[in-house]
């Protein structure tokens, strides 16, 4: 009876092996073979090899049969911005105790995106549910939403998400019918009614788009007359295992990143896990009942860190951070 298994096992992955020699040599076109197989062919090569055929048979070949297919390897070669992070999940909390409306996150984000005038990625609102309650401050950007409503509306496929969860913009495909503006319940897209007055810094992102060429990684990059922006998660950072820039800019430690799937998240000093500071502080979703499902969560602004200081303004010159180093 031990004998019949080992026979039976050696068969069992003599056959795998054939199966796996086959797969790997998947550049060979078998698909001519069946009818050459049960006619008499006249030009043999004095040699054979063994392979499977539809039916999951082990099958003689002669080599001559066995010819060559090209494919292409180019989706191999490249990675490919629109399909993102294979076995990834990016999410961002924000800790609203946290928030002092320093706008350190605004300005990271407009430096390093080339956004300049009133089209900021990141708006911070002063939020009070009533004169009797204590206000705070909100940081709001793109929720990066798993059902979102501007991919569904597109209708140039200009929008759109990736499997790792970001939503992004092809700012080469936009035609700027707003029809994403429209559809977004949480108005963070801006449209770019003019010519971006980038200045100074076209010369640097220049430079730069030559060097990566067209990618929507690379939004603001530049901004286009007639086109939507938005927030995008800093894919050219997390790419490279790095923290969105708003993330590393706060210098209060409000924003967190990472993948919902390693359930982690970190502001580069402090890492939690993500299941259990939702759970812990009581983490929710902005507008969460519209069935949009955000990756982005928040947390109540319950035993505040910092004071709340009504009209700060920003620590730093505008002009300054909007020019690259």
């Amino acid at each position: 009876m031990g004998k019949s298994n080992k026979n039976t096992r050696r068969k069992f992955l003599d056959k795998g092996l054939k199966l796996g020699f086959i797969t790997a040599l998947s550049g060979f076109g078998i698909s001519k073979l069946a009818s050459k197989l049960k006619a008499n062919t006249k030009h043999h090569s004095g040699s054979t090899m063994e392979l499977m055929n539809t039916e999951g048979d082990i099958i003689q070949v002669d080599t001559a049969d066995v010819a060559p297919v090209e494919h292409s390897t180019d989706h191999d070669k490249k990675y490919n911005v629109r399909e993102g992070m294979p076995n990834r999940k990016f999410v961002m909390v924000v800790d609203l105790a946290k928030c002092k409306n320093a706008l350190a996150c605004q300005s990271a984000c407009n430096k390093h995106h080339y956004i300049t005038g009133e089209n900021a990625w990141i708006k911070v609102y002063k939020m009070q549910e009533s004169k009797d309650t204590a206000p705070y401050w909100m940081p709001v950007t793109c929720q990066h939403c798993d059902e979102p409503a501007c991919v569904t509306v597109c209708p140039v496929d200009a929008t759109f998400k990736r499997r790792d969860g970001l939503v992004l913009i092809d700012n080469e495909r936009c035609i700027g019918c707003r029809f994403c503006m429209a559809a977004c319940p949480y108005s963070i897209r801006v449209f770019n009614w003019k010519e971006p007055d980038q200045g100074e810094i076209y010369v640097n992102m220049e430079a730069e788009m030559s060097h990566h060429g067209h990618s929507p990684e690379y939004a603001g990059m530049p901004s286009k007359v007639g086109t939507v922006d938005k927030c995008d998660f800093c894919p050219h950072a997390i790419k490279n295992n790095e923290l969105p820039h708003c993330v590393t800019a706060c210098p209060n430690g409000v924003f967190y990143f990472g993948d919902k799937y390693e359930d982690t998240v970190t502001n580069g000093e402090e890492t939690f896990r993500l299941s259990k500071l939702l759970e812990d502080k009581a983490g929710y979703r902005f507008m969460d009942s519209l069935g949009t499902q955000p990756s982005v969560y928040y947390l109540p602004p319950s035993d505040r860190l910092v004071d709340f200081e009504d009209g700060l303004e920003n620590y730093m010159e505008y002009e300054s951070v909007t020019k690259p180093e």
